[in-house]
């Protein structure tokens, strides 16, 4: 399937990748029509996602019971007034109507809006009435249930409420009810059909440092995720991945949706209520799940477990994003399972921009190099080239072309959009630095970095060293006010269960261990040790928050 979407299909080497990859792009594409329907016409007993849950429930779907399921489900849409341009919010967790809900909205050339199940009443009413939402599509579980019908007094756009699940509360449509009484699906024609440059998907940022931005993505977006799939994640046609993610982050697209199937491969879904990380090496074992995708904090529960006691003979490869990777995990994962981490850094604004692909050999910490899909580089604070070893913000070159993938701009927001989208580039907010074999190595966001006595520190490279403490379990790194070196390192710790909380000992004891792992200007000054760190809703870490309350205090 995917090959008719590049120009060449397979590559020798990095370099041959580099120059001679690039994706073709219809003059009108959907990812539902286009990939989905035409596996089911050509391939219908393909499977395309194997389903499970923590309740021991299994459901298998190939793409000929998409094609049925997305029809009916577009059907019912249509009856209950969605169409082209209109804003359906999806809070449907890792339920699989989420597949037939957004193959369904593609087909009628409405909007995805995915959002997660943990949004306040506070929440909702600020992303309904920011997106223009038309309809929401919930799971039936009293509290998201209670917070959505909470926001409805200030949520005018909103029309429709319909739920997942046995009970439909009182004023809303039952989603099964309704598919099941849904009439035979007409695709939209002519100016009701869908075009390239529509928009198809809304989302929100993690909102680590303001209110949540919007971000645009059109019906090309679904090509850019040839590179996430085929050429890092590493997927195999008729094989199994399994990316961790909720369906209410852009990663769930990322490693749930559009590459996997252009490539071939089915997706594998866990449902789960609890994240245990035996339960999940079981699941991956059991299913024979191929390849591997979760953000660094997962791998920090699984390193933990006997490694032993699963089968993990068809795992072949197993991939990293979401957060930087501590190297000490990268280590402890392939000492246990033989397997190289591949990192691979992205936005919600993009596809994958940089990686370690599979021609490489991985470097434990880096990212990786720039993917051919994105002119990728590194400037400094007056817009020029940065030397290796410098550190400078990624941008992507945008005055030759967009390239697909990179979003259209922020939804009705456009002096943020001119914030980073001027001067030919795309400027992504995060600082990095290049070695001299072109790997690049995170340092973190623009506002992140500390400026201590003339030094620039980034929180990463501090929060990797004090990883490789056995007391450290969790932690953030931020700039703390200082009269002499305008900001001091501080490190906000979460401790494993044996150690005691509040020692003075141990404090000096991790400051030391920190100046043997890294240089010792960037040892943390203050430690505090904390009981939890302040997250988005998206599990990053607020450091903007911790740098406020260091604020208010007498440091």
């Amino acid at each position: 399937m995917f090959k008719k979407y590049l120009k060449k299909s397979s590559f020798e080497s990095l370099e041959d990748f580099q120059k001679n990859f690039e994706i073709i792009v219809p003059e009108k594409f959907s990812f539902a029509y286009d990939v989905v329907d035409e596996y089911a016409r050509t391939e219908p007993a393909k499977r395309a996602i194997c389903w499970v849950n923590d309740q021991g429930e299994t459901h298998d779907f190939t793409f000929a019971d998409l094609k049925r399921e997305s029809d009916e489900t577009a059907s019912f849409f249509q009856s209950l007034g969605i169409g082209r341009g209109d804003k359906v919010m999806l809070i449907l967790k890792r339920r699989f109507e989420f597949w037939f809900s957004i193959l369904a909205l593609h087909k009628i050339g409405a909007v995805g809006v995915p959002a997660t199940h943990l949004l306040t009443p506070k929440d909702l009413i600020y992303r309904n009435n920011a997106a223009g939402i038309k309809m929401i599509i919930t799971v039936s579980e009293p509290e998201i249930v209670h917070s959505i019908n909470e926001a409805l007094a200030e949520s005018p756009t909103v029309e429709k409420l319909v739920t997942v699940g046995e009970h439909t509360p009182e004023g809303w449509i039952s989603f099964h009810d309704g598919v099941r009484n849904a009439k035979p699906f007409v695709a939209p024609r002519g100016e009701a059909a869908s075009k390239n440059t529509d928009i198809s998907l809304l989302y929100f940022t993690s909102g680590t440092t303001a209110n949540p931005k919007m971000v645009v993505h059109d019906f090309t977006y679904p090509l850019g995720h040839l590179v996430t799939a085929k050429f890092w994640q590493n997927v195999e046609n008729n094989g199994l991945h399994f990316t961790v993610s909720d369906t209410g982050w852009a990663k769930s697209v990322w490693g749930k949706l559009y590459g996997q199937w252009l490539v071939g491969a089915a997706v594998f879904v866990y449902d789960y209520e609890k994240f245990t990380p035996d339960d999940m090496l079981s699941k991956i074992s059991e299913y024979g799940v191929t390849s591997f995708c979760a953000p660094p904090t997962i791998y920090r529960f699984l390193i933990r477990e006997d490694f032993s006691k699963h089968d993990l003979t068809k795992l072949k490869w197993a991939s990293v994003a979401g957060e930087p990777l501590n190297p000490v995990v990268y280590d402890t994962f392939y000492k246990q399972t033989g397997l190289k981490l591949r990192e691979g850094f992205g936005q919600t604004e993009t596809t994958l921009q940089i990686a370690t692909f599979p021609w490489m050999e991985p470097k434990a910490g880096s990212m990786g190099v720039p993917s051919p899909q994105f002119d990728v580089h590194l400037i400094d604070g007056e817009n020029k080239a940065c030397e290796d070893g410098e550190v400078g913000q990624i941008v992507i070159r945008t005055s030759e072309k967009i390239p697909v993938g990179l979003f259209s701009g922020y939804y009705r927001d456009q002096e943020k959009t001119d914030s980073c989208y001027f001067g030919g580039n795309y400027y992504t907010g995060d600082l990095a630095w290049r070695d001299e074999d072109g790997y690049y190595w995170f340092v973190g966001r623009v506002d992140d970095v500390i400026k201590s006595s003339g030094y620039r520190i980034g929180p990463f490279e501090v929060e990797s060293a004090l990883m490789t403490h056995p007391a450290v379990i969790e932690c953030a790194i931020t700039g703390a006010p200082d009269e002499i070196r305008g900001q001091v390192v501080k490190a906000s710790i979460i401790l494993a269960p044996e150690y005691r909380p509040g020692s003075d000992e141990l404090a000096k004891e991790i400051q030391e261990h920190v100046k043997t792992v890294t240089a010792p200007y960037k040892y943390p000054r203050i430690i505090e040790f904390v009981t939890e760190l302040p997250k988005t809703i998206s599990g990053k870490i607020r450091r903007v928050e911790i740098r406020e309350r260091s604020k208010n205090k007498d440091i």
